[in-house]
């Protein structure tokens, strides 16, 4: 396996299991049972769950009124993607 394919692999697997989180949070605040914290929600999108946990919020319409997730997760995601330009960019300033 090269490194791009783990790459790949890893980043659908967190983004899926952020959004699999906010659906069962979603669930399980719906049934009044013991919920998932939010820190771990917010660890799933600093380690590339990001644009999962971003979708499960939409889709499941969860955590949509707090705005520490309604601007913090889209910061998470915009400070990921900068920091993937400025390393892509770094690469290729060597690479030439």
């Amino acid at each position: 396996m090269n490194v791009i394919t783990l790459l790949v692999a890893y980043f659908t697997s967190v983004n899926l299991i952020g959004l699999f989180l906010m659906g069962l949070d979603k669930y399980r605040a719906k049934k009044h049972l013991w919920r998932i914290p939010e820190s771990t929600l917010f660890i799933i999108a600093i380690i590339g769950g990001s644009i999962g946990s971003i979708t499960g919020m939409y889709a499941f319409r969860h955590k949509t009124r707090h705005w520490y997730f309604v601007y913090g997760m889209p910061a998470i995601l915009f400070l990921q993607i900068a920091l993937i330009y400025a390393i892509l960019h770094s690469v290729q300033i060597q690479i030439m």
